[in-house]
């Protein structure tokens, strides 16, 4: 019995051996569809993710102000620059020498100015000098014009001679003409006063248009010596220079780039069809290629964009064609990072990242509904120019009236 029943045991255990491991196949496959639809359920259904994202940030273009020939430079590709660091140096000469001339332009005006105002007194002199000479004329004309009367009757009578008559005739008559020229003299120097005082009404010599535009033209001129040393606007790491000693540049040219590191963000290209659940201020967690994932980045949801990549690209789809084929389209989604993750992690422009958002909390708006209260980007770089520069000119303007005095500018 023994014997016989062997060979059948042994082929019979390994069918059991199989329907074993198949159960416990089937089992295994069943939890991990269970856990994977657990997941699902309280997990991966509340995140979107995409590797479709780069890091972004701003490119701060340094541009001069004033054309100029470059004669020192400054500053780096890769260097780290402080805000109001010097970084190039535009040849001062020709810009002095504008600068003298517009503050020798300003000290000329001023006292130019100030004649015009002493003229009024002198004119008004001179219109009471030329009244005294009319009523003189005038009080002359009377005298000889009664002295006239009185006697033209006595000619008759012979008390009067004819000649006597024809003097103080021809005297009443140069008189008049007197009394005529004074009244001219008069009449021109009013007009010479008014003229003058037109000149001055409503002013005074360091408010006087002439002193304020000579005065602007000197502002100019110093804003321009001082922007040849072009400074840095912010904080941040020099790229893209392509300025060079000797180089001619005109106002406007691009000279280098500063990024500032530490004003990173990334803009996520999420599918229109993973739009539907995103919302402003949702948490996301970032991680970047160059740190092979072992870092991870908190993030918040900043703002979606206004329309599709292809909508806004350098030539537009024309979807209105007769061959057209459905692309899934994308629309970037900006997301803020940690300033400290970023200080201890620097991360650059156009790196890649990958990017999951929590989308739990619905409770944010899909499209930005309030007014920006704060400036996207300042700086406090050029606030002294205009102060320095008003110094300057009361100190001009005092120097040529004789007491001091403080311009103020329009607006």
């Amino acid at each position: 019995m023994t014997t016989e029943n062997t060979p059948l045991s042994t082929q019979a255990n390994p069918e059991a051996r199989r329907k074993r491991q198949l159960i416990l196949l089937a089992i295994v496959c069943l939890l991990a569809g269970l856990a994977y639809g657990a997941y699902w359920l309280l997990v991966a259904r509340f995140h979107v993710d995409t590797d479709n994202a780069y890091v972004q940030g701003n490119v701060v273009q340094i541009t001069p102000q004033v054309g100029g020939t470059i004669v020192a430079i400054e500053a780096d590709d890769t260097d780290n620059v402080n805000l109001g660091q010097m970084l190039v140096r535009l040849d001062p000469v020709d810009a002095r020498v504008a600068l003298d001339q517009a503050e020798a332009q300003l000290g000329e005006t001023v006292r130019e100015v100030r004649v015009t105002f002493a003229n009024n007194n002198a004119l008004a002199a001179t219109v009471d000098s030329r009244q005294a000479d009319l009523n003189r004329a005038q009080a002359e004309l009377a005298r000889l014009t009664a002295d006239l009367a009185r006697r033209e009757p006595l000619i008759d009578g012979g008390a009067v001679s004819k000649e006597e008559i024809q003097h103080l005739q021809t005297a009443v008559a140069n008189a008049r003409s007197t009394q005529a020229a004074a009244t001219s003299a008069l009449a021109e120097a009013r007009e010479q006063l008014a003229k003058n005082q037109s000149l001055t009404d409503g002013t005074t010599t360091e408010t006087h248009p002439r002193v304020l535009a000579a005065a602007g033209k000197y502002r100019e001129a110093w804003l321009a010596s001082k922007r040849l040393g072009i400074a840095a606007p912010v904080a941040g790491t020099i790229a893209r220079r392509s300025a060079q000693v000797g180089q001619r540049v005109a106002s406007g040219v691009p000279l280098m780039a500063i990024v500032p590191l530490d004003q990173l963000w990334v803009d996520a290209n999420f599918k229109e069809s993973q739009l539907e659940s995103l919302r402003i201020g949702q948490p996301a967690v970032l991680t970047a290629d160059v740190y092979s994932h072992r870092t991870e980045f908190k993030g918040t949801v900043a703002g979606l964009g206004a329309g599709t990549g292809a909508a806004f690209s350098l030539l537009p789809a024309q979807n209105a064609t007769g061959n057209w084929i459905k692309i899934v389209q994308r629309v970037p989604v900006r997301i803020l990072l940690d300033a400290q993750e970023l200080a201890a992690h620097p991360l650059r422009i156009g790196l890649s990242m990958e990017v999951s958002i929590d989308v739990h909390d619905q409770s944010g708006k899909a499209v930005t509904e309030s007014a920006r209260t704060a400036p996207v980007a300042s700086t406090t770089l050029y606030d002294d120019l205009d102060k320095a520069a008003d110094a300057r000119v009361n100190a001009i303007v005092s120097a040529n009236l004789g007491h001091p005095v403080s311009l103020k500018r329009a607006g």
